[in-house]
């Protein structure tokens, strides 16, 4: 998977902890010593600081210490030692006409190592689009329902490759998570880490696409085509794969670190309104980038050869090995879009949220629960069920609380599998 690059980048990718400017969240030299750690901000909303704003960090239910923003909108607490801590913005603080972006959106929980000075940010928008109580419940339902399919998008264009794998090499790969992460990480290593050369986050994409193409190549060749000869198969498969994914994943810890990073681009941004959908620009252009690219393997799997080659073997292997289809090279090909299409995912998914060691196993269960839903071994199925599973777990939050939306997932899952056991986009097959 081409981990030996993501390996040899650890170093300047660690490095980056001593040499991050102040507003990533990671330490830097503090000039008073008398300080050795705090958590600190600058409150804005546009262009214009916001003055008079009360902050609070609490450990445990202990109050540590409180701020108000100064006429520049900063403001900073000194803690007196390392540790877990709860920072609170009091909304009732805000000027008229200024509010939290998202309401209830008040609260953080961040980890502060020692000697590090913690920027902490609550992005602001208007009072009136901020305010949930001004806002009508189809509004918020419409905008959930934007929110979830971007997201639906984003699982349907990492689970595709997951489909495409099962379909065409009958494995199914647990560790195809760790596939997105990879592609997350290697462009955050070309972006935003101290060691690497800055550059720009879309032709850090380019690179991280690339990679991830790479490291699907080198997972069939280096492990999987070995094992497909020795006639490895069934749960012997699933196992290699499940300690595949956990060896990779704390690779990744070990490189990393624990604490989630951003790209130095697209970090905040005002939402724009379109209608009762309120959401950042980023969102749009996530939401775009994916469609389109799903559109592009759609089209690849019908009017291109090695496409055709691909529906032919996941149809029935041994008739298209008869038919003179190369079937070793249409599972490399299969891998490498794969591998390619996780590697885009992990990126898009790190400018919505930011870039972790963990982000392709948290998302591994939407992809399942997408590919299953569609319909195992389609790649459409696995376009339809990542949208239908993105709408309806982020819609959920409506009525549920935001930490049961995975939940949401499987419900979908069971109900779907109930009624049409193959999935919304499989076919029956005749056992006996």
């Amino acid at each position: 998977m081409s981990f030996a690059v993501i390996v040899a980048l650890g170093g300047p990718i660690a490095a980056q902890q001593e040499d991050a400017p102040p507003d990533s969240g990671t330490p830097t030299t503090v000039a008073d010593e008398a300080v050795a750690q705090s958590v600190k901000g600058r409150l804005k909303h546009g262009d214009a600081p916001v003055a008079g704003a009360t902050i609070t960090v609490r450990s445990g239910a202990s109050e540590v210490g409180t701020a108000t923003t100064a006429a520049d909108g900063s403001w900073e607490v000194p803690l007196t030692a390392a540790g877990s801590y709860t920072v609170t913005i009091d909304a009732t603080s805000l000027p008229t006409g200024v509010a939290l972006r998202k309401a209830g959106d008040d609260t953080r929980t961040i980890t502060v190592r020692p000697g590090q000075r913690r920027t902490v940010l609550f992005p602001l928008g208007e009072g009136r689009r901020a305010a949930a109580a001004k806002d009508s419940a189809l509004e918020r339902i419409v905008n959930l329902a934007a929110i979830g399919v971007k997201l639906g998008l984003l699982v349907a264009l990492t689970a595709v490759g997951l489909s495409l794998i099962y379909g065409v090499a009958n494995l199914v790969n647990f560790a195809h998570g760790e596939l997105v992460t990879f592609g997350a990480l290697v462009a955050y290593f070309f972006n935003a880490s101290g060691g690497g050369p800055g550059m720009p986050l879309a032709a850090a994409a380019v690179v991280a696409v690339a990679a991830g193409a790479a490291g699907g190549f080198l997972l069939e060749r280096g492990m999987f085509a070995p094992l497909r000869r020795r006639r490895t198969e069934g749960i012997s498969l699933i196992v290699f794969t499940i300690g595949l994914s956990l060896l990779v994943r704390h690779v990744f810890l070990v490189i990393m670190g624990a604490e989630p990073r951003p790209y130095t681009d697209y970090t905040l941004q005002r939402a724009v309104d379109f209608g009762p959908i309120s959401l950042p620009p980023k969102d749009f252009a996530i939401a775009g980038i994916a469609a389109v690219v799903l559109v592009a393997v759609a089209l690849l799997l019908q009017r291109t050869r090695i496409g055709t080659g691909m529906r032919a073997v996941a149809d029935n292997r041994m008739l298209a090995e008869a038919s003179g289809i190369n079937v070793d090279r249409v599972i490399r090909f299969t891998w490498v879009l794969g591998g390619a299409l996780a590697a885009l995912g992990g990126v898009l998914l790190g400018v919505t949220e930011q870039v972790a060691w963990n982000m392709g196993f948290s998302l591994l269960l939407f992809m399942f629960a997408a590919v299953v839903v569609g319909g195992l071994g389609t790649a459409y199925g696995a376009m339809v069920g990542g949208l239908l599973v993105g709408i309806v777990s982020q819609t959920s939050t409506y009525w549920i609380d935001i930490q049961y939306k995975d939940a949401m997932a499987l419900g979908v899952l069971i109900l779907v599998l109930m009624v049409r056991p193959q999935g919304i986009l499989g076919t029956r097959e005749r056992v006996g």
